[in-house]
């Protein structure tokens, strides 16, 4: 985890396939590739582009890393994405995952990233989310194993408090199925 990142930032994409003919910008470390010419990192950066679909994500990374089963950092910040696509589900060995400033609304959709068995940093600022009132909590409900949520830590007092919101509103939808039968 200590190769630099791929870094595909500020490429102007708009699809992902775009960046299969692109290449990535050298760091003050240069990450090391191998015979076949792809990098040894686990990280990825596509942010500050106009990406607005992830379903050539593991194409993608497929392209440009070693291993992509092992891709553990991911940042698609600042792009034009409005869902969280099921593919990001895919990235098994996911610990870090920058979403902030893109354009998604479902909150409901975040739940999918709690089939990330070791997602432990996650952002999502500067989405359309994130005004309802009970976002964070909802978010901290949805993946009790983050540690880090919007560059703060987790603390206890919030995983107390998402508990009892789940609770509260486990209960609110039983009612309401009840009454609807």
């Amino acid at each position: 985890m200590n190769e630099a990142p791929v870094d595909l930032s500020f490429k102007n994409i708009i699809c992902l396939a775009d960046t299969w003919k692109e290449e990535p910008s050298r760091g003050l470390r240069p990450s090391k590739r191998n015979s076949e010419m792809k990098y040894e990192s686990r990280s990825l950066r596509l942010n500050n582009n106009n990406i607005t679909e992830l379903h050539d994500l593991q194409v993608t990374v497929s392209h440009f890393l070693a291993e992509p089963s092992q891709l553990t950092w991911l940042d698609l910040s600042f792009n034009k994405i409005s869902h969280i696509d099921q593919v990001l589900c895919d990235l098994k060995e996911l610990r870090v995952l920058y979403l902030h400033g893109n354009s998604i609304y479902i909150q409901s959709e975040v739940d999918r990233l709690g089939l990330l068995p070791h997602l432990h940093t996650l952002t999502l600022h500067g989405n359309v989310i994130e005004t309802n009132k009970a976002y964070r909590t909802r978010i901290i409900s949805a993946l009790p194993g983050l540690k880090r949520m919007d560059f703060s830590a987790v603390t206890q007092q919030e995983r107390v408090l998402a508990k009892i919101w789940c609770h509260s509103n486990n209960r609110r939808s039983r009612g309401r199925k009840e009454t609807l039968q």
